[in-house]
């Protein structure tokens, strides 16, 4: 559970915060005098400190410089006096992550803290997809059905897995994650099932295996689609005895364990190719769910770079700010990488601005402007290129050529008039 301190000499307003910052999961924790707090407390124990600033013998700002000091970088909100927009900014200089003026709601109270401090395990979801992928999730974590999550590289499958765990039973039993495509195939089975001493060179002690190991929680097969056909039928077994077999080893062991799968492919279509067992694949979609591409659910970008940021911030002590200009540039751009992208973008902006706050490079803008100008040129020749082949099948007829076109014919008047198609 979450830690948060709160420091404040009137404790009608501390039992009071210890008593909202409770009801949002926080383990709270209230101090009268800073500097007891000092003396007895290990204050990088805390997700969050909350302190006033006008108090006896220490006020907040003096605190907040000490806790810095000590090389301590954990969030802090500050309170200050109704109006006294000096302590705000100096509050801020010192390393203050925010601050609340007096006076101030508890929901004011609790929507700072929701943006300061997020669960580096949240599923950010503000996309009315996201949100309605997450309704689904909640509900499935509450059985044991078995989960199959598919979607590109990069588009979070793991974080949802988790989540699931999270959410379900089984919370407090281990969640093993092993990626399928990670590890050849020899290793692959003496991870997933363990093997025996002796069991092959090397083999110098047992070991066990990942499905023992999960037992009576959650195992990942990450990117499921990437193993071996002779691995999958002894996976099979494994899903329908509920046993597993260690390399090796001479008797089946009994497993309790909840499994979800993930892949980047179309399992159904590598089932056609021959790629992946029919059988093992009618076992493992159960319960498919698709996490669509960033691209697709463009109303997750923002929170998504701002979470990064405010991540970033706790690790580093230091504020940083998106300008407009950068929010506009990430909205629009592609992520072929999808979430993974997003991170490793935003991480490596922030560590390279020197005043904390991510602008979008001249460089970078104009190489992302010549993209969408290619982009749009293939685009149009492509269109282009259909409509020629549409009008030729129907011997220019365009009423007909609209309609294989799926547009209509106004549509397709307007195009043949852009292209210069009047003599096709």
């Amino acid at each position: 559970m979450r830690s948060v301190l709160i420091i404040d000499d009137d404790p009608d307003m501390g039992f009071a915060l210890k008593e909202s910052m409770s009801r949002l999961g926080f383990d709270a924790h209230y101090y009268r005098d800073p500097i007891h707090l000092l003396s007895s407390v290990n204050l990088s124990d805390f997700s969050l400190i909350i302190t006033d600033v006008k108090m006896p013998k220490m006020d907040g700002l003096q605190l907040l410089e000490e806790i810095r000091k000590r090389g301590i970088f954990t969030p802090v909100i500050v309170i200050t006096g109704y109006g006294n927009v000096e302590d705000a900014v100096r509050a801020m200089k010192l390393g203050a992550v925010d601050y609340i003026m007096k006076p101030f709601s508890m929901d004011t109270l609790k929507a700072l803290v929701s943006r300061l401090v997020p669960d580096d395990h949240d599923v950010i979801a503000q996309s009315k997809e996201m949100k309605r992928i997450l309704e689904i999730v909640r509900e499935v974590a509450k059985t044991d059905i078995t989960v199959l999550i598919t979607g590109e590289s990069g588009v979070g499958k793991e974080v949802i897995a988790r989540y699931i765990h999270r959410h379900s039973n089984r919370a407090n039993y281990p969640f093993v994650a092993i990626n399928c495509a990670a590890i050849t195939e020899t290793l692959l089975e003496a991870e997933l099932f363990g093997h025996e001493k002796g069991a092959f060179t090397g083999a110098t002690e047992r070991k066990l295996g990942k499905f023992e190991l999960a037992n009576k929680g959650t195992i990942l097969l990450d990117e499921i689609s990437e193993m071996a056909f002779r691995l999958q039928a002894k996976l099979l077994r494994v899903i329908q005895e509920k046993e597993v077999d260690r390399v090796g080893g001479t008797k089946p062991i009994p497993i309790d364990v909840r499994i979800i799968a993930t892949t980047n492919r179309d399992l159904a279509e590598e089932v056609k190719k021959g790629n992946f067992r029919e059988d093992l694949f009618y076992r493992i979609n159960v319960f498919p769910i698709r996490i669509p591409p960033l691209r697709e659910r463009k109303e997750d970008i923002i929170p998504l770079a701002e979470f990064f940021l405010r991540r970033l911030s706790n690790k580093m002590s230091k504020n940083f700010t998106i300008t407009e200009e950068m929010k506009k540039y990430l909205v629009e751009r592609p992520w072929k990488g999808n979430v993974r992208e997003l991170e490793n973008f935003i991480y490596r902006s922030a560590v390279l601005s020197q005043d904390g706050i991510l602008r979008i490079k001249e460089e970078e803008m104009n190489l992302f402007e010549e993209e969408k100008t290619v982009k749009a040129g293939k685009l149009k020749d492509a269109e282009r290129q259909l409509i020629i082949d549409a009008l030729k099948k129907t011997d220019g007829n365009r009423t007909k050529a609209a309609r294989i076109l799926g547009i209509s014919v106004r549509t397709l008047r307007n195009k043949i008039n852009e292209y210069g198609l009047k003599d096709v």
